[in-house]
């Protein structure tokens, strides 16, 4: 890594720190900075200002940090895969799985009244279901096909199909339930409490640290399958490994916090537009502590006065979509990945 891009990557981990803590702050009721390191370092709950802190703040703070860094650093694994500019989590269809693994639960006579389960949790069970289900058939097809063109087509196939059968689900669910399958389609990072984090955290760790283990395979693939494999690279496991991957960091973050747009797709250029690199050891750390930033910034406009209940998705889609445009309009400058 350069001293310039070590420098990149100190500045805009201290900005997410600042970040972090300015998303305690800020909220339906303000708190003062002396409050908020009270709560935090003394341990206190004993009032409502240090419940709001440790009950609600924090987690939805660490959710963002984690959830932002998860999918990073999957849109650049599957940007990479794939050498298309335009990939994201959702190109394999894995975030349209887990949208009707959880339209079947809440739409369809939800099932977790049967087991007797909180509909929270069902939803979460439901979508991780529906991610792993999709990826299993992702497998499948690539262990068939071996191609990553034809993959990906099966995976937007595969993504329509699972749109389709959700929107027939819709027309016929009842009105209370189509509401709460459209607030969680809207995306939040507040629904993670405290004893429900370390079940977000740690896959999404995991996935972290698979993906910085893929970094030196990741760099002979931008050369092409024929390179990687001259060079001692298992081509055909390192694929696998990398959508395995991607499912893990997917399915976990849209399980606990619905589909996120546009972070995965468009945190990765942001990163490569900074750094000025496509080498893996430098990019993905930038890309994940990126993403982190870009998700507690758009959180945090979300709990700004006066736009209390805006969707996250509205926020990440109205930041996100002039970057994909960007990366269309400026063509290889901007859309390469090697």
């Amino acid at each position: 890594m350069t001293r310039r891009n070590t420098i990149l990557l100190v500045a805009l981990a201290t900005a997410t720190v600042l970040l972090f803590f300015l998303h305690l702050l800020i909220g339906p009721v303000p708190l003062s900075a002396q409050v908020v390191m009270d709560a935090l370092f003394s341990g206190s709950v004993a009032d409502g200002s240090s419940r709001i802190v440790l009950g609600v703040r924090l987690p939805e703070a660490l959710t963002a940090i984690l959830a932002g860094s998860g999918l990073a650093a999957c849109g650049l694994l599957m940007q990479t895969l794939f050498r298309n500019p335009l990939a994201g989590p959702s190109v394999l269809g894995l975030s349209s799985g887990a949208s009707l693994g959880v339209a079947v639960l809440m739409l369809a006579r939800p099932v977790w009244i049967i087991a007797a389960l909180p509909s929270d949790l069902a939803v979460v069970i439901g979508s991780f279901l529906g991610a792993i289900g999709v990826l299993l058939l992702i497998m499948l097809a690539d262990r068939r096909m071996g191609d990553g063109v034809a993959l990906l087509i099966v995976g937007l196939m595969v993504g329509y199909l699972c749109g389709a059968i959700i929107d027939v689900l819709q027309v016929a669910s009842p009105g209370s339930a189509l509401k709460g399958f459209v607030l969680w389609g809207m995306g939040s990072f507040s629904s993670v409490v405290n004893d429900r984090l370390l079940w977000l955290a740690l896959p999404v760790i995991t996935g972290l640290l698979a993906a910085v283990l893929l970094m030196k395979p990741l760099n002979a693939l931008l050369l092409g399958d024929a390179y990687a494999s001259s060079l001692g690279v298992p081509v055909q496991r390192t694929r696998r490994m990398i959508m395995w991957t991607t499912g893990l960091l997917a399915g976990t973050v849209t399980a606990f916090c619905g589909p996120i747009a546009f972070l995965g797709l468009a945190t990765p250029h942001v990163a490569r537009g900074l750094c000025r690199t496509s080498d893996h050891r430098t990019l993905l750390p930038v890309t994940i502590v990126c993403g982190a930033f870009l998700a507690l910034f758009c959180d945090l406009i979300v709990k700004l006065p006066g736009v209390s209940g805006l969707p996250l998705n509205a926020v990440t889609s109205l930041l996100g979509a002039p970057v994909v445009a960007w990366v269309l309009w400026s063509g290889k400058r901007w859309a390469r990945t090697v």
